[in-house]
Protein backbone atom coordinates (compact mmCIF):
# COMPACT_ATOMS: atom_id res chain seq x y z
CA UNK A 1 0.00 0.00 0.00
CA UNK A 2 1.44 3.58 -0.57
CA UNK A 3 -0.32 6.69 0.66
CA UNK A 4 -0.28 9.63 -2.11
CA UNK A 5 -2.23 12.41 -0.61
CA UNK A 6 -3.68 13.01 3.04
CA UNK A 7 -5.63 15.41 4.67
CA UNK A 8 -7.22 16.63 8.16
CA UNK A 9 -11.00 17.45 7.33
CA UNK A 10 -12.60 20.40 9.66
CA UNK A 11 -14.06 17.59 11.74
CA UNK A 12 -10.04 16.30 12.76
CA UNK A 13 -10.91 13.16 10.72
CA UNK A 14 -7.82 11.96 8.67
CA UNK A 15 -8.68 11.10 5.22
CA UNK A 16 -5.67 9.62 3.30
CA UNK A 17 -5.43 8.24 -0.82
CA UNK A 18 -4.04 5.18 -1.14
CA UNK A 19 -3.21 2.76 -4.04
CA UNK A 20 -2.82 -1.08 -3.61
CA UNK A 21 -1.37 -2.42 -7.16
CA UNK A 22 -3.28 -0.40 -9.67
CA UNK A 23 -6.08 -0.11 -7.16
CA UNK A 24 -7.05 3.15 -5.72
CA UNK A 25 -8.94 3.22 -2.45
CA UNK A 26 -9.65 5.80 0.66
CA UNK A 27 -8.83 5.56 4.29
CA UNK A 28 -10.67 7.95 6.67
CA UNK A 29 -9.42 7.45 10.83
CA UNK A 30 -11.29 9.31 13.91
CA UNK A 31 -8.94 12.10 14.59
CA UNK A 32 -9.28 10.97 18.34
CA UNK A 33 -7.47 7.53 17.43
CA UNK A 34 -4.30 6.70 18.62
CA UNK A 35 -1.75 3.64 18.05
CA UNK A 36 -2.52 2.68 21.81
CA UNK A 37 -6.36 2.38 20.58
CA UNK A 38 -6.77 0.78 17.77
CA UNK A 39 -10.35 1.82 16.01
CA UNK A 40 -12.04 -1.11 14.66
CA UNK A 41 -13.10 -0.79 10.88
CA UNK A 42 -15.82 -0.50 8.59
CA UNK A 43 -15.23 -1.01 4.44
CA UNK A 44 -17.76 1.01 2.82
CA UNK A 45 -19.17 -0.25 -0.28
CA UNK A 46 -20.39 1.40 -3.30
CA UNK A 47 -21.98 1.32 -6.72
CA UNK A 48 -20.45 1.30 -9.66
CA UNK A 49 -20.34 4.45 -10.27
CA UNK A 50 -16.52 5.17 -9.61
CA UNK A 51 -15.06 7.03 -6.43
CA UNK A 52 -15.03 10.27 -7.69
CA UNK A 53 -18.68 10.36 -8.42
CA UNK A 54 -19.29 8.60 -5.25
CA UNK A 55 -17.18 10.82 -2.90
CA UNK A 56 -19.65 13.46 -1.27
CA UNK A 57 -21.43 10.52 -0.09
CA UNK A 58 -18.89 7.97 1.16
CA UNK A 59 -16.72 10.89 3.49
CA UNK A 60 -20.64 11.53 4.71
CA UNK A 61 -20.52 8.13 6.17
CA UNK A 62 -17.11 8.26 7.32
CA UNK A 63 -17.49 10.88 9.06
CA UNK A 64 -20.68 9.18 10.58
CA UNK A 65 -18.63 6.61 11.63
CA UNK A 66 -15.73 8.49 13.06
CA UNK A 67 -18.15 10.09 15.77
CA UNK A 68 -18.42 6.52 16.62
CA UNK A 69 -14.82 6.08 17.48
CA UNK A 70 -14.79 4.36 14.02
CA UNK A 71 -12.26 4.19 10.65
CA UNK A 72 -13.68 3.39 7.37
CA UNK A 73 -11.78 2.55 4.41
CA UNK A 74 -13.40 2.15 0.68
CA UNK A 75 -11.56 1.02 -3.03
CA UNK A 76 -12.53 1.44 -6.28
CA UNK A 77 -14.41 -1.70 -7.95
CA UNK A 78 -13.12 -3.28 -10.80
CA UNK A 79 -13.63 -1.68 -14.11
CA UNK A 80 -14.90 1.59 -12.74
CA UNK A 81 -13.69 4.66 -12.33
CA UNK A 82 -9.92 5.17 -13.67
CA UNK A 83 -9.33 1.68 -13.44
CA UNK A 84 -9.24 -0.62 -16.95
CA UNK A 85 -12.42 -2.05 -18.26
CA UNK A 86 -13.47 -5.40 -19.35
CA UNK A 87 -15.05 -6.43 -22.61
CA UNK A 88 -17.64 -8.69 -21.12
CA UNK A 89 -18.27 -6.25 -18.37
CA UNK A 90 -19.14 -3.42 -21.12
CA UNK A 91 -21.09 -5.79 -22.80
CA UNK A 92 -23.26 -6.52 -20.03
CA UNK A 93 -23.27 -2.79 -18.96
CA UNK A 94 -24.69 -2.13 -22.91
CA UNK A 95 -27.09 -4.78 -22.79
CA UNK A 96 -28.63 -3.74 -19.52
CA UNK A 97 -28.92 -0.08 -20.89
CA UNK A 98 -30.41 -1.10 -24.53
CA UNK A 99 -33.09 -3.28 -22.43
CA UNK A 100 -34.18 -0.23 -19.96
CA UNK A 101 -34.13 1.95 -23.70
CA UNK A 102 -36.65 -0.78 -24.59
CA UNK A 103 -38.67 -1.27 -22.01
CA UNK A 104 -37.59 -4.54 -21.64
CA UNK A 105 -37.63 -6.95 -18.38
CA UNK A 106 -33.96 -7.26 -17.24
CA UNK A 107 -33.24 -10.92 -17.50
CA UNK A 108 -31.39 -13.47 -15.53
CA UNK A 109 -28.63 -13.64 -18.32
CA UNK A 110 -28.10 -9.99 -17.95
CA UNK A 111 -27.62 -9.83 -14.46
CA UNK A 112 -25.73 -12.71 -14.34
CA UNK A 113 -22.95 -11.25 -16.79
CA UNK A 114 -23.64 -7.86 -15.01
CA UNK A 115 -23.01 -8.93 -11.32
CA UNK A 116 -21.10 -12.49 -11.32
CA UNK A 117 -17.74 -11.37 -12.59
CA UNK A 118 -17.86 -8.55 -10.57
CA UNK A 119 -18.40 -10.52 -7.44
CA UNK A 120 -15.36 -12.49 -8.66
CA UNK A 121 -13.04 -9.82 -9.06
CA UNK A 122 -14.05 -7.33 -6.54
CA UNK A 123 -13.95 -9.92 -3.13
CA UNK A 124 -10.36 -11.20 -3.33
CA UNK A 125 -9.22 -7.56 -3.94
CA UNK A 126 -11.26 -6.53 -0.59
CA UNK A 127 -9.45 -9.16 1.23
CA UNK A 128 -6.02 -8.23 -0.50
CA UNK A 129 -6.97 -4.30 0.93
CA UNK A 130 -8.12 -5.77 4.25
CA UNK A 131 -5.11 -7.47 4.84
CA UNK A 132 -2.77 -4.52 4.20
CA UNK A 133 -5.02 -2.06 5.87
CA UNK A 134 -5.03 -4.32 9.48
CA UNK A 135 -1.65 -4.11 9.70
CA UNK A 136 -1.51 -0.29 10.50
CA UNK A 137 -1.08 -0.05 13.76
CA UNK A 138 -4.16 2.63 13.91
CA UNK A 139 -6.43 -0.53 12.89
CA UNK A 140 -7.88 -3.11 14.87
CA UNK A 141 -10.42 -5.40 16.23
CA UNK A 142 -13.71 -6.36 14.52
CA UNK A 143 -14.31 -5.16 11.09
CA UNK A 144 -17.67 -4.47 9.47
CA UNK A 145 -18.75 -3.97 5.94
CA UNK A 146 -21.43 -1.33 4.79
CA UNK A 147 -23.48 -0.70 1.66
CA UNK A 148 -22.75 -1.30 -1.88
CA UNK A 149 -23.34 -4.12 -4.86
CA UNK A 150 -25.80 -6.37 -2.29
CA UNK A 151 -24.00 -9.45 -3.73
CA UNK A 152 -20.50 -8.38 -3.04
CA UNK A 153 -21.35 -7.70 0.53
CA UNK A 154 -22.89 -11.39 0.87
CA UNK A 155 -19.82 -12.89 -1.17
CA UNK A 156 -17.94 -11.12 1.32
CA UNK A 157 -19.62 -12.27 4.21
CA UNK A 158 -19.84 -15.78 3.56
CA UNK A 159 -15.83 -15.69 2.69
CA UNK A 160 -14.24 -13.30 4.87
CA UNK A 161 -14.12 -14.32 8.48
CA UNK A 162 -12.74 -11.34 9.68
CA UNK A 163 -16.05 -9.43 9.08
CA UNK A 164 -18.17 -9.90 12.09
CA UNK A 165 -21.38 -7.72 11.17
CA UNK A 166 -22.62 -6.44 8.05
CA UNK A 167 -24.80 -3.54 6.48
CA UNK A 168 -26.35 -4.29 3.08
CA UNK A 169 -28.23 -1.93 0.71
CA UNK A 170 -31.29 -3.98 -1.09
CA UNK A 171 -30.78 -1.76 -4.51
CA UNK A 172 -28.73 -3.41 -6.86
CA UNK A 173 -29.80 -6.31 -8.90
CA UNK A 174 -29.57 -9.84 -7.84
CA UNK A 175 -28.31 -12.92 -9.59
CA UNK A 176 -29.84 -16.39 -8.61
CA UNK A 177 -27.23 -17.73 -7.78
CA UNK A 178 -26.70 -15.23 -4.57
CA UNK A 179 -29.75 -16.72 -3.36
CA UNK A 180 -27.84 -20.33 -2.43
CA UNK A 181 -25.08 -17.86 -0.96
CA UNK A 182 -27.39 -15.39 0.94
CA UNK A 183 -27.84 -19.04 2.93
CA UNK A 184 -24.33 -19.98 4.22
CA UNK A 185 -24.40 -16.30 5.27
CA UNK A 186 -24.69 -16.34 9.68
CA UNK A 187 -23.07 -12.90 10.48
CA UNK A 188 -25.20 -10.08 12.00
CA UNK A 189 -27.51 -8.60 9.05
CA UNK A 190 -28.96 -4.79 9.33
CA UNK A 191 -30.58 -4.92 5.43
CA UNK A 192 -31.64 -1.68 3.89
CA UNK A 193 -34.83 -1.49 1.46
CA UNK A 194 -36.42 1.73 -0.57
CA UNK A 195 -40.06 0.17 -0.94
CA UNK A 196 -40.88 2.73 -4.06
CA UNK A 197 -36.87 1.96 -5.22
CA UNK A 198 -37.51 2.10 -8.87
CA UNK A 199 -34.55 0.25 -10.24
CA UNK A 200 -35.03 -2.72 -7.37
CA UNK A 201 -37.15 -5.62 -7.22
CA UNK A 202 -38.94 -5.39 -4.04
CA UNK A 203 -39.99 -9.04 -3.90
CA UNK A 204 -36.80 -10.10 -4.58
CA UNK A 205 -35.33 -8.37 -1.82
CA UNK A 206 -37.82 -9.51 -0.21
CA UNK A 207 -36.61 -13.17 -1.00
CA UNK A 208 -32.89 -12.76 -0.40
CA UNK A 209 -33.95 -10.95 3.00
CA UNK A 210 -36.19 -14.92 3.82
CA UNK A 211 -32.62 -16.72 2.49
CA UNK A 212 -30.03 -15.06 4.96
CA UNK A 213 -29.18 -17.96 7.55
CA UNK A 214 -28.59 -14.69 10.22
CA UNK A 215 -29.56 -16.03 13.27
CA UNK A 216 -29.65 -12.06 13.91
CA UNK A 217 -30.82 -10.11 10.91
CA UNK A 218 -33.27 -7.00 10.55
CA UNK A 219 -34.75 -5.39 7.69
CA UNK A 220 -35.52 -1.69 7.64
CA UNK A 221 -38.01 -0.45 5.14
CA UNK A 222 -38.78 2.68 4.33
CA UNK A 223 -41.17 4.77 1.56
CA UNK A 224 -38.96 6.40 -1.08
CA UNK A 225 -36.93 5.82 -3.78
CA UNK A 226 -33.66 4.53 -4.41
CA UNK A 227 -32.06 8.24 -3.61
CA UNK A 228 -34.64 9.23 -1.17
CA UNK A 229 -33.26 6.96 1.93
CA UNK A 230 -34.16 9.20 5.38
CA UNK A 231 -31.36 10.11 7.34
CA UNK A 232 -32.61 8.76 10.42
CA UNK A 233 -31.62 5.53 8.54
CA UNK A 234 -28.00 6.68 8.84
CA UNK A 235 -28.36 6.89 12.39
CA UNK A 236 -30.29 3.28 12.70
CA UNK A 237 -27.08 1.44 10.54
CA UNK A 238 -24.33 3.43 13.34
CA UNK A 239 -26.09 1.69 15.76
CA UNK A 240 -25.88 -1.67 14.59
CA UNK A 241 -22.58 -1.22 13.93
CA UNK A 242 -21.89 0.19 17.56
CA UNK A 243 -23.44 -2.55 18.75
CA UNK A 244 -21.43 -4.83 16.96
CA UNK A 245 -18.15 -3.76 16.59
CA UNK A 246 -17.23 -3.11 19.71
Amino acid sequence: MQFTSEQRLDDGVLEREFTLGEIPGILWTPGSASASTPAPLILLGHPTLGLHRMYPRLVARARRAAADGFATATIELPGCGDRPRWAAGEQARADLRRAKEAGDPIGDEIIDALILPLVEKAVPEWQSALDVLLSLPELGGSVGYSGGVISVGIRLAVAEPRIVAAGLFAGSFIPRAMFEEARRVTIPLHVLLQWDDEGNDRQAALDLFDAFGSREKSLHANMGGHTGVPQYAGEDAAGFFARHLR
